[in-house]
Order: structure tokens, then C-alpha cells, then sequence
């Protein structure tokens, strides 16, 4: 017999609905209509999928490169890496200990809870605990993770070896963002060091996701629709989930699963930056009935207080500054006091000409 819906108040913030192997979904994580996902089999997004080992050869090789990331950035704000130099064994280490963190029992787990999104280590559930109308299927830790002397000592102690093998795979990705990004730069053809010692020195954010099977994954989602406030997010995970939007259709499309590629997503900051030629890619995380999926995100940024503003040489007659300056504080002020699960969007608040 089906079990029915649980109000809002069925479940402690210590004893969650998605960590609970329920038969239905509680109707706090009931999505509405218009926003539920298709399971349906879909369209795989025609993603690029480029080898970045070519950044680090000679000039004709990486001219190419930069121009297949200018290409993935216009159409879709998003593509894969391959040849990325992150190693098997890294990638693989990294999620096993991510999924030790979240088989803990919860009395462990809860030591890191918090609401405030200004802190640097946290774990929770869903959005914000406790004040989220609706519901989603996660639950999460959150640190910083650059400079990693500043902060590996906050992280969780248990397990034993979270801190080394998390912290090895935040230096390898730590590598790649940068070379990354500094390519990113070069492709809106601005000088090549522009930025580079704010991007060096900038933050290096860590959301480790966790979405346990869901019994109606029809109904709820594990993430709202969203873009990174970031530069540049590069996402690791142990299966697919990941649903990006198509700036041509606006339809939903899967990002197609390719073993040891990793994902990499145009935030809100190189949107601002590039004056709109980039836009933010929107997506979501979709659930799965049976198996549990792990997420490593990596979010980098400037400095906390650094402000990302449009270069002057992407602003002209024909193309007038289209955005705010704006730093991680006030995205972080921006967090703490909207609701992003019901569509209100940090970029929005960004542009010149919103209201």
C-alpha cells in the first residue's frame, strides 16, 4: 500500500525525507507541473567535448582550442574536457570519500549543519533548511577550498581520509580552472593576462551533492533551474543527472555521459564579463528511482569582495554595457535573502536594464 503524502512538518531537518528510502515523495519536494521533469527517454545536448591537452602545446594547436571553447561558450555556455590531466585515480578517490562523508549517520553529518551561506564549511539539505517552500532531493557539503592551507582544517575529520583525498583532487581541478579560464579570456580576445593575478588569488568554492534514489523522481528534482554565480564551474559526477538548457529551443537536454570527461559551465561572472557574448548555462539536477548520484562541483571566482565588471574593450556604441559590477559578498547577500527555487536568479538582478 502506497504511503500518503507528509505535510510540510513530517520530517526534523535531522531526519530527512531523501535519506530515508520512503515509498512516495513527501508533498514539501512535490515540484509543480510546469517545472517537473520529462523522464521520458530525451535528447542528448550536442555538447563539444574538447581535449585540452593542446592548451599546454605550441601556438597553432591552442589557437585551435581556444576557438572550439569560444565556439561551446556562444552556442551553449558549456562543453566537456578530456586530456585534462586530472587523474583517474583522483577523480575516483575523490568520489568514494564523498560518498563515505554522506553514509555517516546523521548525528556526525549535522555537526557541520548550517543555514548561513556566508559560512565557509556547511552541510544541509535541499536549499536552506527550515525555510525553502519547496523542497529538493539533496543533501550537500559546502567549503571553500583556495588557498588550501586557509581551509582543509574546517573540513569534516571523519572520514579519515577526506581531507587528503579531497584536497588532492581541489589542487588537480584547481589547475585545470585556471587554464581553463585563462583560455576562456583569450577567446573573447582580450590581452591574455587580463585578470590572471585576481584569478590566481580568486576562490575556489566545493558543493559536494548528494542525491539518494527518489521513489517519484517524476515529481521532485535534486536542483531548481539555476546558473553558477561563478566564472567558471567544472563538475565531476558518478552518473548522469546533469540537464543543461538550449539557449536555441529552450527545451531540456541530458548532458551526455562521457567516463573521465568533466564538465564545464559559463557562470554568471563570465557572462558579466563578457558583456552577454557568453551567457550562463541554466540547469538542473534530475533523480534517479534506483541509484544514488554524487556530484563534485567546483566553483571559482575572484576574491570575496573582488568585483567582476564588463571589459571595456567588449563595450562600444553598438554594444552598450549590458550588466552590473558585482563580487561573491553580494551574491551571497543575494542568497541569504531570495528563494533561487522559485525562479529568481542572481544574473537577472545583474542586468542594466532589469526591473
Amino acid at each position: 500500500m502506497k504511503m500518503e503524502r507528509g505535510s510540510s512538518s513530517s520530517f526534523s531537518t535531522l531526519d530527512t525525507a531523501q535519506e530515508k528510502g520512503l515509498s512516495c515523495v513527501p508533498q514539501q519536494y512535490v515540484i509543480s507541473t510546469l517545472h517537473r521533469p520529462n523522464l521520458a527517454p530525451k535528447e542528448y545536448a550536442n555538447v563539444a567535448v574538447i581535449d585540452v591537452a593542446a592548451l599546454k602545446n605550441g601556438s597553432a594547436t591552442r589557437s585551435r582550442v581556444v576557438q572550439e571553447i569560444r565556439d561551446a561558450c556562444r552556442r551553449l555556455g558549456f562543453f566537456q574536457v578530456v586530456n585534462h590531466g586530472v587523474g583517474e585515480s583522483v577523480l575516483d578517490e575523490a568520489l568514494f570519500v564523498a560518498s563515505k562523508f554522506f553514509d555517516l549517520p546523521t548525528k556526525e553529518k549535522v555537526k557541520l549543519m548550517s543555514n548561513d551561506v556566508h559560512k565557509p564549511v556547511r552541510y544541509g539539505t535541499s536549499l536552506k533548511d527550515g525555510i525553502d517552500k519547496v523542497k529538493f532531493w539533496r543533501v550537500f557539503l559546502k567549503h571553500y577550498a583556495h588557498p588550501l592551507k586557509d581551509w582543509i582544517h574546517m573540513w569534516p575529520e571523519n572520514p579519515q581520509d577526506y581531507r587528503e583525498k579531497m584536497g588532492i583532487y581541489c589542487q588537480e581541478v584547481k589547475k585545470l580552472g585556471l587554464e581553463v579560464m585563462m583560455a576562456l579570456i583569450e577567446s573573447l580576445e582580450l590581452d591574455p593576462t587580463y585578470l590572471t593575478k585576481k584569478i590566481e588569488d580568486g576562490m575556489q568554492v566545493m558543493a559536494v551533492n548528494c542525491y539518494p534514489p527518489c521513489p517519484e523522481p517524476e515529481i521532485a528534482l535534486g536542483l531548481p533551474p539555476h546558473s553558477d554565480y561563478s566564472c567558471l564551474t567544472i563538475l565531476h559526477q558518478s552518473l548522469p543527472g546533469l540537464e543543461i538548457m538550449d539557449l536555441e529551443d529552450g527545451t531540456w537536454k541530458v548532458v551526455p555521459h562521457i567516463p573521465g570527461a568533466l564538465q564545464v559551465h559559463v557562470g554568471d561572472h563570465f557572462e558579466v564579463l563578457s558583456n552577454g557574448l557568453y551567457k550562463s548555462v541554466v540547469h538542473r539536477a534530475t533523480l534517479n528511482k534506483d541509484r544514488t548520484r554524487i556530484s563534485i562541483t567546483s566553483l571559482f571566482s575572484l576574491g570575496m569582495d573582488d568585483k567582476m565588471e564588463t571589459a571595456k574593450e567588449l563595450v562600444d556604441d553598438q554594444h552598450p554595457k549590458k550588466y552590473k559590477k558585482s563580487s561573491v559578498r553580494d551574491f551571497l547577500d543575494f542568497l541569504a535573502s531570495n528563494d533561487i527555487g522559485e525562479g529568481k536568479n542572481f544574473i537577472d538582478m545583474l542586468k542594466v536594464n532589469y526591473n
